[in-house]
C-alpha cells in the first residue's frame, strides 16, 4: 500500500495560482488511481479532481472546471494539482486520496479511496 505525502499549500491571493503535489511512497504507485478533495471550515469534505491509474481518464468537480487541472508522474511517483484563477472560495485542506486500479467515476461518489494524505492547508485572500 502506498503512504502518501502533500506539499505546495499556502496563503495566496484571489487570481493567482498554486501547484500542490503529492507524494507516494512504494513500487505500485503506477496501479492507484489519484483524487483530490478538500475540506472547507465547517464544510464536509468533497472532491476536487481525480485521475485514473493509466492516465485515460480524468474528472474534475464542476466549481474547479477550467481552473485545476490534475496530473501524474508515474516516473515520480506524484500527482499534481495545478491550481489557477484562485477564489476565496477555494480555501481549505487538501487531501490527496490513492485507490488501486480505482475510477474516477467511483471517486467522484467518495468510494474506491484507500489510502489518504495528511493534507496540504491552501488559503486564497480577497
Amino acid at each position: 500500500q502506498v503512504q502518501l505525502v502533500e506539499s505546495g499549500g499556502g496563503l495566496v491571493q484571489a487570481g493567482g495560482s498554486l501547484r500542490l503535489s503529492c507524494a507516494a511512497s512504494g513500487r505500485t504507485f503506477s496501479r492507484y488511481a489519484m483524487g483530490w478533495f478538500r475540506q472547507a471550515p465547517g464544510k464536509e469534505r468533497e472532491f476536487v479532481a481525480a485521475i485514473s491509474w493509466n492516465t485515460i481518464s480524468i474528472g474534475y468537480a464542476d466549481s474547479v472546471k477550467g481552473r485545476f487541472t490534475i496530473s501524474r508522474d508515474n516516473a515520480k511517483n506524484t500527482v499534481y494539482l495545478q491550481m489557477n484563477s484562485l477564489k476565496p472560495e477555494d480555501t481549505a485542506v487538501y487531501y490527496c486520496a490513492a485507490g488501486l486500479f480505482g475510477s474516477v467515476a467511483a471517486m467522484k461518489l467518495g468510494a474506491d479511496l484507500e489510502v489518504w494524505g495528511q493534507g496540504t492547508l491552501v488559503t486564497v485572500s480577497s
